[in-house]
């Protein structure tokens, strides 16, 4: 879907996001119903067996797998091979490049798609006699949604596909703008070269018998590249999921986790604290004490008091007389706090010495 978008192909993407959303419903709807089933087992490794168990879910399951797979026919088919073949038919490096990775991408969805098929319904059973021994198919309030989801996983990319993106259809008629020299559907339909049209289809069909082959044919051999050192080292890197959580828990949430700890105790409750609303305040309460034990009821006192507003009252009144009158108000204040500061200082020290 995202790279029909990245393609200017809205109806197409349109198209996808239907047929998408038939085939993905019913296979995830597939997928709790086999999980139900099996008292709620979530381990694929502990299942394997079910065709027998449950036919008809394995049937539903099957048809959504292949219509994912844009098994020729089936709904996927008219919306996915048709996106890798305008990413190609746009004939510039980023439509080849997007259709190379689609292709790729194709053959890896149908490897592990029919892998899940294979470990739950094919192989031997791996989980207990009791699970068996419970397991049943879903009920009919479940089983009718399968059938209708399966219904539109198989017919419905055939009925809308002329429909929604035709040649010269105009079904979205104004709604849809694409650029002209971004319509390449022409090309698509009948310029490219046969390999290019199947070659998503054989690397589907590659994919998905590499995986019977691997899982349900000969599992014996997946076994046996285990027996290896190497083997080993490679299981564990892929079962390990390529050491990503790993990394991303030792390396990014771990130092975040150490940032944001620094941030908490130093910057917050630190740095902004001492300077900010706490510091300020913590000052003029310091302050306010320390003038407040300056009125100690002594005359010395009072007279330094007396002595130290008419200063600042003479500099007021002779301040335009001294200085020039156009810095007068910055150096009459910057002179009345300085002075200010100067006489709150020298009484801390007194009060201090008088102790």
């Amino acid at each position: 879907m995202m790279l029909a978008i990245g393609l200017s192909q809205y109806s197409v993407a349109l198209l996808h996001v239907l047929n998408h959303s038939f085939f993905k419903a019913l296979l995830f709807l597939a997928a709790g119903g086999v999980i139900h089933s099996l008292s709620d087992q979530q381990d694929i490794r502990k299942m394997g067996g079910l065709i027998k168990f449950l036919p008809f879910t394995y049937t539903v399951m099957l048809i959504g797998t292949l219509s994912l797979l844009a098994t020729p026919w089936l709904s996927g088919f008219y919306s996915k091979d048709l996106i890798l073949e305008l990413a190609y038919g746009a004939y510039s490096f980023s439509g080849i490049y997007a259709y190379i990775l689609g292709t790729i991408t194709a053959g890896l969805t149908a490897f592990y798609s029919f892998r899940l098929i294979s470990l739950v319904f094919l192989t031997t059973p791996n989980g207990s006699k009791s699970v068996y021994a419970n397991t049943h198919e879903a009920s009919w309030l479940v089983i009718i949604p399968f059938f209708l989801l399966a219904l539109f996983s198989i017919f419905f990319g055939y009925i809308s596909s002329d429909l929604f993106v035709g040649v010269g259809t105009d079904f979205f008629g104004n709604s849809l703008f694409i650029n002209p020299n971004n319509i390449s559907i022409i090309e698509a339909e009948f310029s490219l070269p046969l390999v290019i049209k199947l070659l998503p289809a054989i690397l589907s069909l590659f994919g998905s018998s590499l995986a019977l082959y691997l899982y349900h044919i000969n599992p014996d051999f997946i076994i046996s590249l285990t027996n290896s050192k190497l083997g080993q080292v490679f299981y564990t890197f892929l079962n390990g999921k390529y050491y990503f959580d790993i990394i991303y828990n030792e390396y990014i949430i771990a130092a975040g986790l150490k940032i944001g700890y620094i941030i908490s105790k130093v910057l917050d409750r630190g740095v902004i604290e001492l300077v900010g609303p706490y510091g300020f305040a913590a000052s003029l309460n310091q302050t306010a004490l320390s003038i407040s034990k300056s009125d100690n009821r002594y005359i010395s006192t009072y007279s330094t008091y007396i002595i130290f507003n008419a200063l600042c009252l003479i500099f007021i009144v002779f301040a335009p007389i001294l200085l020039d009158s156009a810095l007068l108000f910055e150096f009459r204040l910057l002179i009345i706090y300085v002075a200010a500061a100067i006489f709150i200082l020298f009484q801390s020290i007194n009060i201090n010495i008088n102790k």
